[in-house]
């Protein structure tokens, strides 16, 4: 096949179909699935704020989430996409299952990120009269940014992989143009040109992901 002005077109226009998904499904994946990893941190047995019940409750939500193939997710939530967007075709109708599927996962990203701070100093700040917000604010999420970036790098890229499955529903994107082309027409050059495009993207935000944790980690200053 040759890459004539309308394929190079085409291509720009996945691209930013790709981006659009991306960037949107992650912003919501974390206004949900950010303050969830909290709260499972804070009410967890050993938190600052131990609810046990909840804690539970909320991680077998989470993990019955995760446990739901994605490809299969796109197909149940349809109904509910259609109710949202009014479609069930194009980039915006791929948001309401991406969220869905990431949530979760951020969540599970983002406690373990919290996880990681050491208990002395949330001890030390709940030693000065310093409130259960406080703590989580002040210290919690500061120390563990470092960490919470990386996850974000990891949890973006896995939206990303989410987003190139969109194409088996007509959700556009890359992934779009490598299963019209590059497996229903046969067209292998397209295949792995939209291949390439993902990995340069994968790399690309997770060497951001990279220099951002180091340039916010202190104890390497």
């Amino acid at each position: 096949m040759t890459f004539d002005a309308a394929t190079i077109n085409m291509l720009i226009a996945g691209i930013g179909e790709s981006l659009f998904m991306v960037l949107t499904s992650s912003f919501f994946s974390y206004l949900f699935g950010l303050p969830l990893g909290i709260i499972l941190v804070v009410t967890d047995k050993d938190g600052i704020y131990p609810i046990p019940w909840l804690c539970r409750s909320l991680g077998l939500i989470i993990n019955l989430l995760r446990s739901v193939p994605f490809i299969i997710l796109l197909i149940m939530v349809m109904p509910l996409t259609r109710l949202i967007v009014g479609t069930t075709l194009g980039p915006k109708a791929i948001i309401p299952p991406l969220v869905i599927g990431a949530a979760p996962y951020v969540a599970r990203v983002v406690e373990s990120s919290l996880k990681e701070v050491d208990s002395g100093v949330m001890e030390a700040a709940k030693s000065m009269g310093a409130s259960a917000f406080q703590i989580v604010w002040k210290v919690l999420l500061p120390e563990a940014k470092p960490s919470l970036l990386i996850g974000a790098a990891l949890s973006v890229t896995t939206i990303l992989a989410y987003s190139a499955m969109a194409g088996f529903v007509g959700g556009g994107g890359l992934g779009d143009i490598a299963i019209r082309y590059g497996y229903h027409r046969y067209q292998t050059e397209m295949m792995l040109v939209t291949v390439v495009i993902l990995v340069i993207i994968v790399q690309g935000i997770q060497e951001t992901g990279m220099r951002m944790s180091r340039k916010s980690d202190k104890r390497i200053r």
